[in-house]
């Protein structure tokens, strides 16, 4: 048996024992704050970026392995919305918040957010993720007789949390439903434990459970969301998760946090990111439900969400023009049923371009950039001596114009991006094609975006992403 599993089965017997010893003791817009740190300096900050890059990679071939998966079962089953089961919240406001940040400060190209599980409340800082079902915190399942190891600070303690119901593995919800769960079953009883793997080597082991967590309504009381499908992470390893303590799933599913908490939240979750080089007390906020901190100009522009590659979030793209040129890259490569198309990833830093579209972009680009020395920088293929430039040179202007006249305008700072002192590069990498386009968080920031699932749109608009 491969030793990841003799683990998790090891576990799983443990956690049995826990469920004995513990059986005999026991609508208003919701916003969630998105909290970034600023990134270091200098020669530092030319770390970070060749980190940012180097996890949008492995990242990549991650959300290629599942969009394979989900055009499978596209060819088997149509796809329907999530479901309204379980997210029930007694309370007349219609939306909610949650504190956003950056992670720079950490290292990472992710947004963080504060998140409050359990009863009574336990409190974690979650990776915001748009391109994932799955929501788990780090667990300490220690139940009498069985030792836990490792860093057991700010771990969830689920035997102290009296909403905490493990989902049984003999279930069909477990064999059915729910992402990466495991044919391990050791009773009946036991929890559906799943093993969950990325692509740069990081994995996360654990059970999955139902649990509520703790919400701040709009008109400032609290509540709580019940219903919620999470992981109880007993084991992780890999450099995707040491600054955070778990991940927050947003990407469009039944049972991911955004769709359980829009089906009681008026089918709408929307937020806005502050530039990944704000000062360290930069923050905004991830926000269910109607957002009535949104300023009522500029109107915001619209495009269809396209949701058949579950979990991902797919956007038309009509093509992409720098300085009024629309560029020659050919229409199959925003096409989903040709093996193309684009998402919206809030796990990944950089813009990310199939090759076609990446040769295209990066050609327009650079020609604009002329006579400003080139310097090499890996792994980044157009980089610029700025401190020559004398810093007074107009940045090409990008546009992507998705579907419906939707024009994205990104700031020249989002795909000509600062990578040390005095040196600037093109923020966009190279996909392999056939494959999908991805809108990185980098590219996403300082506008405000709605996710509108209940109609299938997606509205944005620039935003400085601060209270008006």
């Amino acid at each position: 048996m491969p030793p990841r599993l003799l683990l998790l089965l090891l576990l799983l017997l443990c956690y049995h024992g826990f469920l004995t010893a513990a059986a005999g003791k026991h609508s208003s817009p919701v916003r969630l704050k998105l909290l970034r740190h600023p990134a270091p300096s200098g020669a530092s900050r030319l770390e970070h970026v060749r980190e940012l890059f180097r996890g949008d990679r492995l990242r990549q071939r991650m959300i290629h392995d599942r969009i394979q998966r989900a055009r499978h079962r596209r060819r088997a089953c149509d796809v329907s919305p999530p479901s309204k089961n379980g997210s029930s919240v007694p309370a007349p406001a219609d939306s909610f918040e949650m504190p956003l940040k950056s992670g720079a400060y950490s290292g990472t190209g992710q947004y963080f957010v504060r998140f409050l599980l359990g009863t009574p409340a336990q409190r974690f800082l979650l990776i915001m993720d748009t391109g994932s079902d799955l929501t788990w915190v780090k667990c300490r399942l220690r139940p009498p007789g069985c030792r836990s190891g490792g860093n057991e600070t700010r771990v969830f303690h689920p035997d102290v949390s009296s909403s905490f119901k493990p989902i049984p593995c003999s279930s069909d919800m477990c064999k059915t439903s729910l992402p990466f769960s495991l044919t391990t079953c050791p009773t009946p009883a036991s929890p559906c434990a799943y093993d969950y793997g990325y692509s740069d080597g990081s994995t996360a082991q654990g059970v999955f459970a139902n649990e509520k967590a703790t919400i701040i309504l709009s008109n400032g009381r609290r509540a709580k969301l019940r219903g919620l499908v999470v992981g109880c992470t007993s084991t992780s390893a890999g450099s995707s998760f040491w600054a955070a303590d778990g991940v927050l799933g947003l990407g469009y599913s039944d049972i991911s946090f955004a769709g359980r908490a829009t089906a009681r939240f008026k089918g709408r979750f929307s937020y806005c990111l502050v530039d990944h080089l704000s000062p360290r007390n930069a923050s905004s906020f991830l926000t269910f439900g109607p957002n009535a901190a949104a300023p009522p100009s500029p109107a915001p522009r619209e495009t269809a969400l396209v949701l058949d590659l579950e979990p991902f979030y797919t956007v038309g793209v009509d093509g992409i023009s720098v300085d009024g040129e629309l560029l020659a890259i050919p229409r199959i490569v925003w096409d989903v049923g040709a093996g193309g198309g684009a998402i919206l990833d809030s796990g990944t830093s950089l813009t990310v371009l199939a090759e076609p579209a990446y040769r295209a972009v990066a050609s327009a680009l650079s020609r604009r950039l002329v006579g400003i020395p080139r310097v090499s920088v890996d792994p980044f293929d157009y980089c610029y001596n700025w401190t020559a430039a004398g810093g007074q040179r107009r940045l090409p202007r990008m546009v992507i114009h998705l579907a419906g006249s939707a024009a994205l305008e990104p700031p020249a700072k989002s795909y000509v991006i600062d990578v040390a002192d005095g040196v600037k590069c093109l923020g966009i990498a190279a996909a392999p094609w056939p494959g999908v386009s991805t809108i990185g968080n980098i590219l996403q920031q300082e506008h405000l975006w709605e996710y509108d699932l209940k109609n299938r749109r997606l509205r944005f608009r620039r935003s400085r992403c601060r209270r008006e």
